[in-house]
């Protein structure tokens, strides 16, 4: 059993390498097949190996994702925001450090996550009531800061607004498949890449440099709002990273540090969820839910391992990647390279989200264009997530 858990340990780990490099491919697609296959044609097959494999590839996946993020500015779900920072670095010479920014915050996450596995158990079913009680509140007050924290208030408010309404419209439609991925992806990834056509952008020589940030309050930051959204409905890494931003004031490499714990941290309490409260919060535990019902401690114990050890291997194939990458992004028209992402993430969108989907996302690129003109910053188109979560709440 040994031999075969390790071979499925390293099959989900290069699916994770794959869905996290092609842009729109998201692990939950990945998930849902495997689960709808498996009753056909895993029967056989111990549903333990095929757990082991969603988690690999969903620990792999929050790590290499970033890559396509950062340099090609192709975000999913999980890494909208990291677009924001790491184009900007990317644009400086310094692609690979903003990678690394993040590589260092997922793999501290990993090892946060391990160290407070047994605590939160205990702690999590006691706490999770009250919790779920307040959150609605707690973003509304998170709004507000975002908004005062602005130097030109009203701006940063409509965005707000206009975020939240097109979040509100999007996720109400039943008969839209997928649909986080044409609103996010036209709101952070297909903006910035037609901005960056229209403006021919050049990338200069990317420069090789060691991360010189201070870990501890990006990470605390992290964990903090990872605890409340990797066990509550409707809450996700993009709702952690915007609330852990405001816990830890973090500047933009803090900012990608505590992204990458976050966007760790979201899916390792996610199925420590599915365990302890037998909740599901990502397409992930999901499909682990739909596999084995309810797991066992036994389980959990393997579960952590794997996410251990395909987290360790995870920091060093993404640091490989953005290596290569660095490398070879100067090398190339940027205007052609980003019109060519373009058009690769609106046929992934057309594809998995159908023509309603495409809608959406040409809806969504245009408000992001015009969010964008304000100057005010990009973490508040956030509110296409966080004021229908508010709703979500409110209304239950």
């Amino acid at each position: 059993m040994l031999i075969e858990i390790i071979i499925f340990l390293f099959l989900g780990i290069f699916a994770g390498i794959f869905t996290g490099l092609a842009p729109g491919i998201h692990i939950n697609l990945v998930g849902a097949v495997l689960v709808s296959t498996s009753l056909s044609l895993f029967t056989s097959l111990n549903p333990t190996y095929l757990v082991v494999f969603i988690v690999a590839m969903a620990i792999t996946h929050s790590f290499v994702d970033f890559v396509p993020s950062i340099f090609l500015g192709c975000p999913d779900a999980e890494t909208s925001l990291s677009v924001l920072p790491g184009h900007k670095m990317l644009r400086e010479g310094k692609g690979y450090e903003a990678v690394m920014l993040v590589n260092y915050g997922a793999i501290l996450g990993i090892f946060v996550l391990i160290v407070i596995f047994i605590p939160a158990i205990f702690i999590i079913p006691k706490i999770y009531g009250f919790v779920e009680k307040i959150i609605p509140h707690l973003l509304v007050l998170m709004l507000i800061f975002m908004v005062f924290s602005e130097k030109e208030k009203f701006p940063a408010a409509l965005v707000l607004f206009v975020s939240g309404a097109l979040g509100l419209i999007v996720l109400n439609f039943d008969s839209l498949n997928e649909p986080l991925l044409p609103l996010l992806t036209g709101l952070f990834g297909a903006s910035t890449l037609i901005l960056s056509i229209n403006a021919k952008i050049k990338i200069p020589k990317q420069e090789i440099t060691k991360p010189e940030e201070k870990l501890m309050m990006p990470l605390f930051g992290s964990v903090m709002a990872s605890i409340f959204c990797g066990f509550l409905p409707g809450l996700g890494g993009g709702q952690a990273a915007v609330m852990g931003n405001l816990i830890s004031k973090s500047g933009k490499k803090g900012f990608l540090i505590l992204l990458g714990a976050t966007n760790v941290l979201v899916m390792g309490f996610s199925f420590i969820a599915l365990y302890v409260i037998s909740k599901t919060r990502t397409g992930a535990a999901a499909a682990v839910q739909e596999l084995i019902g309810i797991p066992n401690f036994n389980l959990m114990i393997l579960v952590m391992s794997v996410i251990l050890i395909s987290g360790v291997a995870s920091f060093f194939i993404t640091e490989k990647f953005a290596r290569i990458f660095s490398s070879e992004i100067g090398k190339i028209n940027y205007s052609k390279l980003s019109f060519f992402a373009l058009l690769f993430i609106s046929s992934v969108v057309l594809i998995f989200s159908g023509i309603l989907g495409f809608v959406v996302f040409i809806i969504s690129t245009l408000t992001g264009i015009y969010c964008i003109s304000f100057g005010v910053r990009r973490t508040n188109m956030m509110g296409c997530l966080l004021i229908p979560t508010i709703f979500l709440y409110l209304l239950r």
